[in-house]
């Protein structure tokens, strides 16, 4: 068989396309944060991981350009070799500060920083035991930790029941490391971090939280998931990324020197990946500074999107219940989210549409997000918006 049959037949995407219902790939000609262009029309955006609306702000964008003027486009190099500038430190520092950490990590992508994590802790005859529900960026990590003959079990999503009864009939001498999302980025909930801990803590197991969702959302000043639960000190590493609250690309680990050492000289997603471009470092260094200095876009933030959620909920809609930036609503099937999406679109509000197998049948959803510089007149256009497109598509 041709090795490229499966490409050919792949019709799904052509299909929705000739509907005129694709939601996937849309341009933005142009971003002002809270709304952006999309073929030739201002659209209020309610899908964007923004959270704290710095992607256009003057000081992060001043800071990329003076780093390219500086440093160039690229370091051209790994971390490990050429690739290290002075920035990259700087901001390892300025963010182990931040988080409350003995050292931070930097690397390329967010996606990247668990395959840099997982397998190079987790070895030959050592556990991971990871939520059903955690990011695909740990579901990758956890197949190469696989790769290298490592073992993979996983519990019930956020159920803390179900970890235990797994993590109790794993071997008592063996190395574990217990992997969730800190803020779920795709229903929006937190972890029930405080019983993970304990479960982890009984049957010997380190920790890594992915915070990728939760920096800059909830914790004491924007600082995540541990410092929500007044766990810093107990949580072992916490993972990030550069893509949503710090409006810039990359990803970082967080946690004790000696932790950090070892994954600097053992990473090969490190070792063998160029460096985060100037640009990139120092975008998320001046997002930082904005964070600390302007906490009050946290509490904002979440007040936006618990607006909208109780909201939709008054309405009628189903709503997930949470606290955090994420708000999504369960439409039910694969046809009427591609629908109720190009309606939305139309009438000038763009969300994110997640359909099976992204999501299990029946809770096929548009997955709604906020930033703190949404005012009352873009989420009230929203929640009207879904109100009427609600209505008209039986779904309140």
């Amino acid at each position: 068989m041709d090795l490229f049959n499966k490409c050919i037949e792949f019709t799904r995407a052509d299909e929705v396309k000739k509907l005129g219902l694709y939601p996937y790939f849309r341009p933005i000609e142009a971003n002002e944060g809270p709304v952006v262009h999309i073929e030739g029309r201002k659209i209020v955006m309610a899908g964007s991981n923004n959270y704290l609306g710095l992607t256009s702000h003057p000081e992060v964008k001043e800071a990329a350009v003076k780093a390219i003027e500086k440093y160039g486009t690229g370091c051209s190099g790994s971390r490990y070799l050429t690739g290290t500038l002075d920035l990259h430190i700087e901001l390892e520092e300025r963010l182990a500060k931040f988080l409350e950490v003995e050292a931070v990590l930097l690397f390329s992508t967010g996606y990247q920083t668990a395959q840099g994590i997982i397998p190079t802790l987790v070895n030959r005859g050592e556990y991971v035991v990871s939520d059903r529900d955690n990011h695909a960026c740990i579901v990758a990590g956890n197949l190469m930790a696989k790769g290298v003959t490592a073992n993979v079990v996983r519990y019930k999503h956020n159920d803390m029941a179900d970890l235990e009864r797994v993590i109790s009939k794993l071997p008592e001498s063996a190395g574990k490391l217990v992997v969730s999302d800190g803020v779920f980025s795709t229903g929006g909930e937190i972890v029930d971090l405080p019983e993970l801990n304990r479960i982890a803590k009984k049957y010997g197991a380190r920790i890594l939280i992915d915070d990728a969702h939760a920096v800059g959302v909830i914790g004491k000043g924007g600082r995540g998931t541990a410092s929500e639960f007044d766990l810093g000190k107990e949580i072992d590493l916490t993972m990030g990324t550069f893509s949503k609250t710090f409006a810039s690309l990359g990803g970082f680990v967080a946690g004790s020197e000696r932790v950090i050492n070892f994954l600097k000289h053992n990473a090969a997603a490190l070792i063998f990946s160029a460096s985060p471009t100037p640009a990139s470092a120092a975008s998320a260094l001046a997002a930082l500074n904005v964070l600390e200095r302007e906490p009050e876009r946290v509490t904002k933030v979440v007040k936006n999107a618990a607006k909208v959620r109780t909201a939709l909920l008054d309405a009628g809609f189903k709503v997930e219940p949470g606290r955090t930036a994420i708000v999504p609503v369960i439409v039910g099937s694969d046809d009427v989210a591609f629908v109720v999406w190009k309606a939305l679109f139309e009438a000038g509000v763009f969300v994110n549409v997640f359909i099976s197998p992204g999501v299990p049948q029946g809770r096929q959803m548009m997955r709604t997000s906020y930033m703190s510089t949404h005012e009352d007149e873009h989420l009230d256009f929203i929640i009207e918006t879904f109100k009427k497109v609600g209505k008209e598509f039986g779904l309140i």
